[in-house]
């Protein structure tokens, strides 16, 4: 082989393995940037489920998608979800407290909580609308305060999130200068205080029992 040859080889030979790094970066990038989406999401993105829920993996097996729930919603609190955690989760009931919370069905009719008087799965296991048994069958998630963040830790007095709460005094405390405290055993997750949150970002957010903190 010539010399003119081999440049001319060796050049065609760059070119080709330029592309295929670039191609290879190329799709690589967008499997970073678009994970499976069947994926199982990490304990930290579990979703909030409305009250009544069944254990999560329990719920997934159980929950016919029927949106019942939502639509039975008087406050149109419940939402379901899109396949951002996951196929399995596709069109499943959640909640996101910041924008609407659950009410528990206060001033409303009816003997048990609507959502889960109307699932038809056993998803959501019924619960009686009365205080007992809501604070022994609503578990849906426990309210953690961002100190950083609070007001009313932060030389100021606010209170909002405790004016909130549907068990004041019971779910949520105030010590000094109203400063909030969650009593965790008792929160049932509505998520009262993380839509009345006057911080933004907001120093009060809902997680779902065993995601991680």
């Amino acid at each position: 082989m010539d010399r003119r040859n081999f440049i001319r080889n060796a050049a065609a030979t760059g070119l080709a393995v330029a592309g295929m790094a670039e191609f290879g970066a190329s799709v690589f990038g967008r499997a970073l940037r678009n994970p499976r989406s069947d994926a199982s999401p990490s304990p930290k993105r579990l979703p909030l489920r409305p009250p009544g829920a069944v254990d999560e993996d329990e719920f997934l097996s159980r929950c016919i998608r029927c949106r019942r729930c939502a639509d039975a919603c008087p406050n149109n609190a419940i939402l379901l979800l899109d396949s951002a955690l996951g196929n399995e989760r596709r069109l499943t009931p959640y909640i996101k407290p910041r924008r609407q919370a659950c009410m528990l069905c206060n001033r409303t009719e009816g003997d048990f909580l609507k959502c889960t008087e109307a699932c038809p799965s056993g998803a959501l296991r019924q619960v009686r609308r009365d205080v007992d048994n809501i604070r022994q069958d609503v578990a849906m998630g426990v309210a953690e305060i961002d100190l950083a963040l609070c007001y009313s830790y932060n030389n100021w007095s606010c209170g909002a999130c405790f004016r909130a709460c549907p068990l004041p005094g019971v779910a949520m405390t105030l010590g000094l200068w109203e400063r909030p405290e969650v009593v965790a055993d008792e929160c049932v997750g509505c998520g009262g205080c993380e839509r009345a949150c006057i911080r933004y970002p907001q120093a009060i957010r809902v997680k779902p029992r065993g995601a991680a903190t």
